[in-house]
């Protein structure tokens, strides 16, 4: 028989990653006695297997790079080639996740004072009941009730049902962050963040490295100028890119025991192998175990709950926030879901998120960032767009730095001239997008960022150069201007 508390929480949280220690950061500010289920290892994908890790290993590789061919114009080319240790690389990332894991979630809960923790599988049987499975055997179970929910559970990769997948080994990011020596040689499929971050990353630690996507373009909802010049920088980094790719089967080959991948690429049969294969073909919704069912709660096609734009299911007591409610699954927009969710659930608030002006970015080097609409979004409403690229060799920041790879691209509205989305690739864009993001935030025109002083020479800057270039030929202009 389970174990039953006696006691009704205001409010139980089923996860432990961004969008749960949100919801249970603000619940404990707002004195309300609440359970964290924890499932998994605390912290999330984010903190393990996600943006830590991986960025870590990215900015490892950037220095390799650099280190190996350190270019500040065509007559100053430092070049070394000494080796580096691999095993230190990922010990010092192993270190980096554990201080952090312990630091910004095990440390941060023991403080909470009105948080219970509850570790082991959580599982609704009923709209008001949760039963938590401490152990595998489910001999020891706990059940308790709750008022208010939040499910905040995240996703897992997803792996394509393709002919021979379960005959060959492979890797997704959880496995390609835990490598204890560099591959001969790396497949990678799926041309979004996760594949081209893996991508570079192995590339630049030495591995042979080959991209099969299945758009016709990286990062299919990118500007296509952004698309098609970092398909080019990393072509130039040695990473061999193929897309409108459909992956027909899987084998391995019996000699060496390398991954053999027979696709078509373009109508044509080609035939790739590599000693290792990495999946970056999207998440799935952690929904399977949960049984929400019994909480009379509706999910999508794909796993995800859905819920409103108050982060509300078709239950009005049960909340769900983060990747458990599909795309877009980005930890900064999990981490304001999973406040608002706990606020609206307990205080009946009616806060929503502008997903409209949410920000994203892809580590890579150069990197992409964006935020808001694009041109072809802009066209299809309004028939019409006022957009302008300008490349990052028109940058005096970057030319300072010698490195002038990439372009920004602003878009506005065609009358009122408030800007209405910006893409950037470039090194640092992730660092700049943030200021577009209050540009849209606040609605400001071209004029409004043209009449604000920014810092020279900054990349930065370049958001202004972008807006100033509706207006003049920015090569003919000073950079006083």
């Amino acid at each position: 028989m389970p174990k039953r508390k006696n006691i009704e929480y205001e409010m139980i949280i089923l996860g432990n990653g961004a969008a749960a220690f949100a919801a249970a950061i603000k619940a404990d500010e707002l004195g309300k006695k609440t359970a964290l289920i924890k499932g998994g290892t605390i912290g999330g994908t984010c903190v393990n297997v996600g943006c830590v890790p991986s960025k870590r290993l990215l900015v490892s590789g950037e220095v390799i790079r650099n280190t190996r061919n350190h270019n500040l114009g065509k007559d100053t080319i430092v070049q070394h080639d000494e080796e580096f240790n691999f095993a230190k690389i990922m010990e010092y990332k192993k270190k980096l996740v554990e201080n952090l894991r312990y630091e910004k979630y095990e440390n941060v809960l023991s403080k909470l004072k009105n948080v219970e923790l509850y570790e082991g599988m959580a599982s609704f049987i009923s709209e008001k009941e949760v039963e938590v499975k401490h152990d595998n055997n489910n001999k020891s179970t706990t059940v308790i009730l709750g008022k208010k929910f939040v499910i905040a559970t995240g996703a897992s990769p997803s792996i394509p049902k393709i002919q021979g997948i379960d005959r060959i080994n492979y890797w997704t990011n959880i496995e390609g962050l835990e490598q204890k020596k560099i591959p001969e040689s790396l497949i990678v499929i799926g041309g979004r963040a996760l594949g081209l971050e893996f991508a570079q990353i192995y590339n630049r630690f030495g591995a042979k490295v080959t991209l099969l996507q299945r758009n016709p373009l990286l990062i299919p909802e990118a500007e296509p100028e952004m698309s098609k010049a970092l398909k080019s920088y990393l072509e130039e980094d040695g990473i061999k890119i193929h897309t409108n790719v459909v992956l027909k089967s899987f084998e391995e080959n019996a000699k060496n025991n390398h991954v053999i991948v027979n696709a078509e690429v373009n109508g044509k049969s080609i035939i790739f192998e590599a000693s290792s294969i990495l999946f970056a073909t999207g998440r799935t919704p952690n929904t399977n175990s949960l049984n929400i069912e019994n909480a009379k709660i509706k999910f999508g096609n794909k796993g995800e709950i859905i819920i409103d734009s108050e982060m509300k299911t078709n239950n009005p007591n049960i909340f769900a926030a983060g990747d458990i409610t599909g795309e877009p699954m980005l930890e900064s927009l999990a981490a304001r879901e999973g406040t608002y969710a706990a606020e609206n659930a307990l205080l009946g608030f009616h806060k929503k998120i502008n997903k409209d002006i949410v920000p994203k970015a892809i580590f890579t080097d150069p990197q992409f960032a964006s935020v808001g609409i694009t041109e072809k979004e802009v066209i299809e409403k309004l028939n019409v767009c006022t957009c302008r690229v300008v490349k990052f060799t028109d940058v005096p920041k970057a030319i300072v730095m010698g490195d002038t790879r990439g372009m920004i691209k602003m878009v506005a509205h065609p009358e009122t001239h408030i800007i209405l989305g910006v893409q950037i690739l470039s090194p640092m864009a992730a660092e700049i997008i943030n200021e577009a993001v209050m540009i849209l935030k606040n609605k400001y025109t071209l004029e409004d960022v043209i009449d604000t002083v920014h810092v020279f020479p900054t990349m930065s800057e370049s958001l202004k150069i972008v807006a100033q270039s509706f207006f003049r030929n920015i090569k003919d202009t000073s950079c006083c201007i």
